[in-house]
């Protein structure tokens, strides 16, 4: 025993050299930790504004793993305003790496981004935004198109964009004015809007036109942001995508958040995911961002059952429910409110209380199962750090062409027969479930932010007034859209000013 104490107090210097060299190499680096993002271009605006920091210790290595959420400081500055309004927001992403959102309430010139590790500079700090910032209320739209989506960095096309409009060979708004509403006007909720001189017109058809807001909203950003080409179209307000498959017949071009393998609207981003991306650090709390923040415990700390809760809107959500019951041991299935099927409350009940989003990602496993149409949580979902098991559904998003099964997701049948076996398919399959986590993550941080949002609703409009015949026209009857004022802190638009002077 003596002899033992004795090596232990000769290894003893020998340990704590080892252990204090792994902690230095462990330590962040400053000067080799990543910076990179939207938010450090002055021609991107956005709600808010975002970029990323990845941290990489002094040996260069990426840490996989949060350095802690205080690691980093940030501060973000105008030389020609020492007032600057700008809230800035620091999330975890719990990977190594970090999302640096801010949202400005007026625009400025020349913003300087300072990021701070210990007092020390990161990266290339500070980053410059020059010349005109604005801020997302500034309506301060870039005259040409092109340049626009080459600031944004916009993909040259979307699949789901071209799928859509392959059926047109081309496009009469006059014909449409007419058709569509004699089709669709009576029985259905329908926004008619046209877009001339940048400017946002609307006539609203059918009782339950509230879902305009989202509409009109969206459009109003967008036209702040770049002049649109003139165009004249149709949304459709309602849950279910509108125009049947019909070989015989030409269909009508419609607008709609959702699309079905039954029918033939023109899919949009879903007014849930463009309103998240508006109200980024406004009054939403669940956004694309928000999520990366509060993915909750790592991977192998989580609970490894498949969780969900939800309404009624679907039987199979009531299937689920009984399917939780037989195999509590690996699903949390439960109804958060009764509407459609109320009559069967008492044996799929009772009601749970409402669960924080954010804690869905206590659980290995996330159950996405339709709803009315297409859940829109998904978009979500994948951009926790959980699996996801989706519904076989015939309704689709406008990202669902580029999602990959066993890639992105794991798929379960539509009558939910086969979901338990693929439950613990995952459960069996530790380290290929993690990687298709992981692939679903990746796969929302890089296509489903909102500069993508925008750039998809940018190449949609571009393209289909590239099939129009005839010129798009304010109807009778239309009333204009108008930009809403800020008068507190109202922006003065150097765009504008070099046309003047043209």
């Amino acid at each position: 025993m003596n002899m033992l104490r004795k090596l232990l107090l000769l290894l003893m210097p020998c340990i704590v050299f080892m252990t204090r060299r792994s902690e230095a190499a462990a330590a962040p680096s400053a000067s080799k930790t990543l910076i990179w993002g939207p938010g450090l271009e002055t021609n991107i605006v956005l709600p808010a504004r975002f970029f990323f920091i990845q941290t990489v210790d002094t040996t260069g290595r990426n840490f996989t793993t949060s350095p802690g959420e205080k690691t980093f400081e940030v501060t973000i500055t105008s030389p020609t305003d020492p007032y600057a309004r700008i809230w800035i927001q620091i999330l975890d992403r719990n990977d190594g790496s970090f999302l640096v959102r801010y949202r400005m309430y007026a625009s400025y010139t020349d913003l300087h981004i300072h990021i701070l590790l210990k007092d020390k500079l990161v990266g290339k700090s500070p980053y410059v935004l020059r010349g005109a910032v604005y801020h997302e209320s500034c309506d301060c739209p870039e005259p040409s198109g092109a340049l626009w989506e080459k600031n944004m960095h916009c993909p040259a096309s979307f699949s789901q964009i071209e799928s859509d409009l392959s059926i047109f060979p081309s496009v009469d708004p006059d014909r449409n004015a007419h058709e569509i509403l004699q089709r669709f006007g009576k029985r259905h909720s329908l926004c008619h809007y046209t877009i001339k001189n940048n400017q946002v017109y609307i006539k609203t058809h059918g009782e339950h036109v509230g879902f305009r807001i989202f509409m009109d909203a969206f459009l109003l950003s967008l036209t702040r942001k770049v002049k649109l080409p003139d165009i004249e179209f149709f949304v459709n307000l309602g849950d279910w995508p509108l125009e049947k498959r019909r070989a015989s017949e030409m269909p009508s071009p419609i607008f709609s958040w959702c699309g079905s393998n039954d029918t033939q609207d023109i899919v949009m981003p879903t007014y849930d995911l463009t309103e998240s991306v508006l109200e980024t650090m406004g009054r939403v709390s669940l956004d694309m961002m928000s999520v990366q923040g509060h993915t909750g415990p790592a991977w192998e700390q989580k609970m490894s059952k498949a969780f969900w809760r939800g309404r009624d809107s679907r039987k199979e959500r009531l299937e689920l429910v009984k399917l939780a019951r037989a195999n509590s041991a690996m699903l949390d299935a439960a109804l958060t409110n009764f509407f459609f099927f109320k009559h069967d409350e008492s044996l799929y009940g009772p009601l749970v209380k409402h669960v924080s989003f954010f804690d869905f990602f206590k659980y290995k496993y996330q159950i996405n199962v339709d709803g009315t149409v297409a859940a829109y949580r998904l978009p979500y979902l994948l951009a926790g750090d959980s699996l996801v098991l989706k519904h076989d559904s015939i309704y689709y998003e406008h990202f669902y062409k580029q999602l990959q099964p066993w890639v992105h997701y794991i798929p379960f049948k539509a009558d939910l027969s086969d979901l338990v076996e693929k439950i613990q398919w995952a459960r069996d399959h530790d380290e290929e479930a993690k990687k298709i986590a992981l692939a679903g993550q990746q796969f929302a941080r890089t296509h489903l932010m909102g500069d993508s949002i925008f750039c998809y609703y940018f190449k949609l409009f571009q393209k289909y007034a590239e099939l129009q015949v005839t010129e798009p026209k304010v109807r009778d009857g239309m009333e204009l859209v108008e930009q809403p004022k800020d008068e507190l802190f109202p922006c003065y638009c150097a765009r504008q000013q070099d046309r003047d002077e043209l």
